[in-house]
């Protein structure tokens, strides 16, 4: 596979983003903080967001945020939106990053079950590590965490099979590169939108106000129908890699 970064191959973009838009719900491209900071993220990080290339077709690809961490999970974000945000602040006020963080990865359903997702974040710890970082971080979005939406991530972080790796198919791939788990991303994401809106996302009638469990969301969806307005937080689960 050849590694070229997006900037360098814009016109795979559509290509690109078709590989990203099969992998996660709607809901997920409707963040709060994605509008401010995605933006400036692409501007100032191109060399993080990679693609790997099969004779020129978008076989996978992922992206991530350099930013200033000292290392404990107490100074970690929120979670994705959280780094967004401090990645972006780190570099407008100048501080030096001391980590990466893995954002996002995702292969196109045709190159299923090659190792192509460790591949992708193997290239962009890679260049986290020539530019002087030692700390590799990532807040998960777990595989199957929307089979249990009821379940909080702080437990759901503790299920492990037999031979010790996690029951989440993400987490293993992560735990397989020698990451460990450090806790949960409680507010990683925020997703509000009206009732209209997120009918659409879900792709289903939300006809009174309440608690709903919605399609491959991780965590219930609240919504407010007098308000006209459905507000969803995300859990994620922080891990991390040594360089």
């Amino acid at each position: 596979m050849d590694v070229v970064t997006s900037s360098e191959r814009p016109d795979l973009e559509q290509e690109a983003g078709a590989a990203f838009k099969e992998r996660w719900p709607e809901f997920v491209f409707h963040g709060t903080a994605g509008p401010t900071y995605l933006p400036l993220v692409s501007t100032y990080f191109a060399e993080y967001d990679v693609l790997l290339l099969d004779e020129g077709t978008v076989a996978a690809g992922g992206w991530g945020v350099p930013f200033s961490w000292d290392g404990r999970f107490e100074d970690l974000p929120d979670g994705y939106e959280g780094t967004l945000a401090r990645s972006v602040e780190d570099h407008d006020q100048g501080r030096p990053p001391t980590a990466l963080s893995f954002m996002a990865a995702a292969v196109a359903k045709a190159y299923d079950r090659q190792g192509l997702a460790q591949q992708v974040l193997q290239a962009l710890a890679g260049r986290a590590r020539e530019r002087g970082m030692t700390e590799v971080v990532a807040p998960l979005r777990p595989t199957w965490k929307h089979r249990y939406p009821l379940q909080s991530m702080a437990d759901y972080a503790g299920w492990a099979r037999d031979d010790g790796l996690h029951l989440d198919p993400w987490i293993r791939t992560h735990q397989r590169m020698g990451a460990t788990i450090l806790g949960p991303a409680a507010r990683s994401m925020v997703v509000r939108g009206t009732v209209a809106e997120w009918e659409g996302w879900a792709d289903m009638p939300l006809p009174v106000t309440g608690t709903y469990v919605v399609p491959d969301a991780l965590n219930p969806l609240d919504v407010d129908r007098d308000a006209d307005v459905a507000e969803y937080v995300e859990e994620n689960l922080w891990v991390q890699h040594h360089l």
